[in-house]
């Protein structure tokens, strides 16, 4: 990446729905649709507002718990078979997001929440795969999904990377929550079709270092972050001394 050195920043991580596809609107409508036929009802924001950044078996338990009752046994595979249905119709890639990884010099990889086939379609669909293959890691690896920090911190194991070195892409709450619990800086992404205008306050109440809107804006944000760390960690150096 311009003007970052390997040994600066070890890795970056993305995220893949509404970070690298732009995936999330498709889904929270597909969702929206099936759970409510299946007597849950849920419009377009519940899905946007609640679950995104969240594991499917995370989402499951808490629509039981709003609802006080189990959901259909099969609710997870239609779920899945619909959105994915959906994203050969209608998946994109985030705009510019090709050409600024291509301009990363660094490791790189996927950590989502999605279960593995879902994210391999979804590189596979928007062209993104090659940049990342075999690099793509699921919360289904880990024991706890986002918020919790195991799914990064599992990443930057497997990519053999501190995760002090790590830099995060995010563009959920609990993404950005999760990076924070994992040691590491986060950026928060609200340029995706899903993100209102209230998007880049709530990634920075979250904890997002920085928040940026334009995936052409990548390198200098993340320039950006590298130089606010390495000032952060030379004040700290000081007042040790």
């Amino acid at each position: 990446m311009a003007g970052c050195s390997p040994t600066e920043i070890e890795l970056v991580i993305f995220d893949c729905d509404g970070v690298l596809v732009d995936s999330e609107a498709i889904a929270c409508r597909v969702e929206a649709e099936l759970l409510t036929a299946a007597g849950f009802p849920h419009a377009f924001e519940d899905i946007r507002r609640d679950y995104l950044g969240r594991s499917s078996e995370t989402i499951l338990r808490m629509i039981e718990e709003r609802f006080g009752r189990r959901l259909p046994d099969d609710i997870k595979a239609r779920s899945q078979t619909a959105v994915l249905d959906a994203f050969e119709r209608e998946l994109q890639p985030i705009p510019g997001v090709a050409e600024a990884v291509a301009g990363l010099a660094g490791p790189r990889c996927v950590a989502s929440s999605s279960a593995p086939a879902r994210i391999r379609r979804s590189l596979e669909l928007t062209g993104l795969l090659a940049a990342f293959e075999p690099h793509l890691f699921s919360a289904t690896m880990v024991a706890r999904g986002k918020p919790a920090p195991d799914l990064f911190l599992h990443a930057a194991r497997e990519m053999g990377a501190d995760p002090q070195r790590c830099i995060v892409i995010e563009d959920s709450v609990p993404g950005v929550r999760a990076a924070r619990a994992a040691g590491m800086r986060v950026l928060g992404f609200r340029g995706g079709s899903h993100c209102g205008p209230d998007h880049a306050a709530t990634l920075r109440d979250a904890g997002a270092h920085r928040v940026f809107d334009a995936m052409r804006d990548l390198s200098q944000t993340l320039s950006e972050a590298l130089s606010e760390a390495l000032s952060e960690a030379s004040s700290e150096a000081l007042s040790g001394v």
